[in-house]
């Protein structure tokens, strides 16, 4: 089915697209970017001096000719003066050949000239083109990890907060539990105190615990009115503490 291939196919593309995207560095994309255009710049350079090889090659060559040539001229001064026209002949026509030559090498070290003229113009504006590229590069880079580094702090903070968040939820919890831990235990003393509540700790019965309570009221009493008897009732409510008689000190009379 082309329909279903094409969507499948298009899927495909989309997955992989959205996991190179997650791989991808522009860091190290940038990096890789201006390494290959260094390496063109160098293959640029290299490609200069490979010219200029060829052109210094060819102008040895011509300078050897144009020697050659003047070496050529002289013996067929040299043949003619000696009445020997042959020789003086087959000399200049070996001269024509070789300044033939010398045209034709002259050429081709004027389109060398030019070659080089062009590579060396490319090098230049590549280096600045390069350089440009490099300062661009360094500013996108650190653009991008201020706002990586920017993304993680507000990651971060995020996640402090939900964790500050759910610290609170802890404590208040903890502090609801321990409040009614708090209540609990009040009511239990009060209920305890009143007799509502049996005190596991205490074997005496509720009647028991009431005559306690009884003996000991009527206990605090008797020592009140003996208290009373002991200190008279002119000394009771008078605010004045009574005189202590010391041994062997006798009662003052009345």
């Amino acid at each position: 089915m082309p329909g279903l291939s094409g969507r499948m196919s298009t899927i495909v593309k989309a997955k992989i697209s959205k996991l190179l995207d997650r791989a991808e560095d522009p860091g190290e994309t940038l990096e890789y970017s201006y390494q290959k255009q260094v390496e063109l710049l160098q293959n640029v350079k290299k490609g200069i001096a490979d010219v200029v090889t060829s052109k210094k090659r060819l102008e040895i060559q011509e300078g050897n000719i144009k020697q050659q040539v003047v070496k050529l001229d002289t013996q067929a001064r040299q043949a003619l003066a000696a009445g020997q026209e042959d020789l003086a002949r087959m000399a200049l026509e070996r001269k024509n050949v070789a300044q033939t030559e010398l045209q034709s090498l002259d050429s081709q070290i004027g389109d060398l000239q030019k070659q080089q003229e062009q590579l060396t113009e490319s090098e230049q504006k590549l280096k600045t083109k390069i350089e440009q590229f490099r300062s661009k590069k360094e500013v996108i880079k650190a653009q991008y990890s201020a706002a990586e580094a920017q993304v993680k702090i507000g990651e971060a903070a995020t996640g402090i907060g939900r964790g500050m968040e759910d610290t609170g939820l802890a404590i208040q919890r903890a502090k609801d539990k321990t409040e009614e831990l708090q209540a609990r235990a009040s009511a239990i003393d009060e209920l305890t105190a009143s007799g509502a509540l049996d005190d596991l700790t205490d074997n005496r019965t509720q009647l028991d615990r009431e005559l306690a309570q009884i003996s000991s009221t009527s206990q605090v009493e008797d020592e009140l009115a003996k208290l009373k008897a002991e200190v008279g009732p002119s000394e009771v409510g008078t605010g004045e503490p009574s005189k202590q008689i010391e041994p062997g000190e006798s009662e003052p009379s009345k």
